[in-house]
């Protein structure tokens, strides 16, 4: 069993990892995010 151990904290570093960085990477292109959304709102509208 603890051996075991080390490859769950992998897993679980890496999924926090790529967790963090898709936060990150939504603050910093947020004005586009939010731009898009108003985009697909006029397609949506406009249907």
């Amino acid at each position: 069993m603890p051996q075991m151990m080390p490859i769950n904290w992998l897993i679980m570093t890496f999924l926090l990892f790529n967790i963090l960085n898709y936060y990150i990477y939504n603050i910093k292109m947020n004005k586009n995010f939010m731009s898009n959304k108003k985009i697909i709102k006029n397609l949506n509208w406009k249907w």
